[in-house]
Parts: structure tokens; C-alpha cells; sequence
């Protein structure tokens, strides 16, 4: 006769480890995050206003730094409307259906993560440049690729793309394509099958895909660097500006210019942690 299993009091923990070398790990993770993490941050703000608050916000209010900031958010707003279209046509083509060249446009979405930003800027560089190969057709027409805001624009465009097509992908294509095909049985129209059913389906993680979009936008630094030509006033996006303040020794403003980056980061953790949770609650219900 088989012995009965003894059941696991309730409460009990399957970890068998002994509980010094669990509390060891723990102080190891708060040391490694308090290095590298919580003490960066803080010297960043304890620089930004070491010479007072007038000080910090005098920094706001110089035309380069305005002008800078400007700039940031128009090529990060171009970027998302972008990215927006391309990744919901991407993740809907690749997920939705079955062509040849599937695993080929999925694997080149994927390039600008194997690809050094600053390699990304070079090649815009001989693409777009004066000597480039569409250089100077573009240039005959008055119309300024590299040293331009066009070519800010085209470089963080370029290392932003994948964001909203890989957050959406794996959701529609765990999603199949049951629903829509039902919708479209019953009468919808490829819109209306969109906008009422893949749409809501997806909402969560789309947004989850917008702000990793907009967090590296806003902070991309090499692939700008190459193309924008260091202009104040005119290409100089808030990542640049920080280092020309940083090489002339204006470290209080190059600070407090950095805590606009940095409370972009910890907006962007927040709002990933709750899509996260978000998009994790929506797949349960399937």
C-alpha cells in the first residue's frame, strides 16, 4: 500500500536554502543597487541644486537650454507618431498572417539592437551627407538632411522602431486571429474589426511600446551625436546640451538639465511597472 504524501502546512515556503545565505543575497542586491543605482541619482540632484534652487532654474531658462529641450520633444513626438504606424502595421502583418519573407522583415526590426548607434548615424551620414548618395539630390532641392532636424528626426527613429512592434507581437500572436475572423463573418469591416476588437485586445501593451519609445528618444545620444553637428540653438537635442555644458565645466546647469532626463527615467519605470501588471492582467483573462 502506497504511503500518503504529507501535505505542506499552509504558509510553508518550498525554498530550503539556509536563511543566512537568502539575507545575503538581499544585502549583496541593496549594495549593488545602492552603487550603481540610488547613490548616481542622488549626487545627480545634490549637484543640480548644490547652488540653489534660483540657480537650477536659471538653467531652464537659457535659449539653448530651451531651445534643446524643444527639440527633444518634437523629434521624440515625430518618433512615436511614427512608430505608432509602423509597429501596429509590423506586429499586425507579422502576427496575423503567413507570408514569404515573414522571418526575414521579423529579423530586420530586430537591427537596431545589434547595430551601435553611432555605426546608425555614420550610415545616415554617407545616405544623406553632402558627398552621400542622396546628398546631393536633396541638397539641390534645399532641402537639409545631416546637420538638420531631419536628420535628428531619422536617427531616433531609427533606434526607437522595434519598441512597439516587439511589445505588441507576442500578444497578437498569442491572440490568433479567431476573433477577427469572426468579426468580419458578422459583417465588420477591416476598420471597424480593428478599432473594436484588435485594438482594445492590445491597448496595454501598445502603450507599454510607446513609452520605452519615448524614454529612448529622449535620451538617445550616439546615433544624434553624428548627425546633428553640435549647432546651440538649432541641433543640439537635451543629451547634447548636457555634455557641452559638462565639457565647459558648467556642471551645475549640466545637472539640472540631467534631472529632466532622470525624472523621465523614473516616470518611465512607474508607468512600465503599471503597464506591466496591466498587460499581465489582460492575458489571464483570455
Amino acid at each position: 500500500m502506497a504511503k500518503a504524501v504529507p501535505s505542506r502546512s499552509k504558509g510553508s515556503s518550498p525554498i530550503t536554502e539556509p536563511i543566512w545565505i537568502r539575507w545575503g543575497l538581499i544585502f549583496l542586491a541593496a549594495i549593488f543597487l545602492g552603487l550603481f543605482l540610488f547613490l548616481p541619482l542622488l549626487s545627480i540632484f545634490m549637484n543640480a541644486f548644490q547652488r540653489g534652487i534660483h540657480i537650477y532654474l536659471a538653467s531652464f531658462k537659457e535659449q539653448d537650454a530651451l531651445a534643446a529641450i524643444r527639440l527633444t520633444l518634437l523629434a521624440s513626438m515625430v518618433a512615436l507618431i511614427l512608430n505608432l504606424l509602423f509597429g501596429l502595421s509590423a506586429a499586425w502583418a507579422i502576427g496575423k498572417f503567413d507570408f514569404r519573407g515573414k522571418s526575414l522583415l521579423s529579423s530586420i526590426i530586430d537591427l537596431p539592437f545589434s547595430i551601435s548607434p553611432v555605426v546608425a548615424g555614420v550610415i545616415y551620414i554617407i545616405i544623406y551627407g553632402r558627398q552621400g548618395w542622396l546628398g546631393p539630390f536633396f541638397l539641390k532641392h534645399n532641402v537639409q538632411i545631416i546637420f538638420a532636424v531631419p536628420g535628428i528626426v531619422l536617427a531616433t527613429l531609427f533606434v526607437t522602431f522595434p519598441f512597439v512592434t516587439r511589445a505588441i507581437l507576442p500578444l497578437m500572436e498569442e491572440q490568433g486571429r479567431q476573433q477577427e475572423e469572426a468579426a468580419m463573418v458578422l459583417g465588420a469591416s477591416g476598420w471597424r474589426t480593428f478599432f473594436s476588437v484588435t485594438l482594445p485586445n492590445i491597448k496595454w501593451a501598445l502603450l507599454y511600446g510607446l513609452v520605452l519609445c519615448n524614454a529612448r528618444a529622449m535620451g538617445e545620444f550616439g546615433a544624434v551625436s553624428v548627425v546633428s553637428g553640435h549647432i546651440r540653438g538649432q541641433t543640439n537635442t537635451v543629451p547634447l546640451y548636457i555634455e557641452i555644458l559638462y565639457n565647459e565645466y558648467n556642471f551645475t546647469a549640466a545637472f539640472a538639465i540631467s534631472t529632466l532626463l532622470t525624472f523621465l527615467a523614473l516616470v518611465t519605470l512607474a508607468a512600465k511597472a503599471i503597464l506591466e501588471w496591466k498587460s499581465a492582467w489582460r492575458r489571464s483573462t483570455f
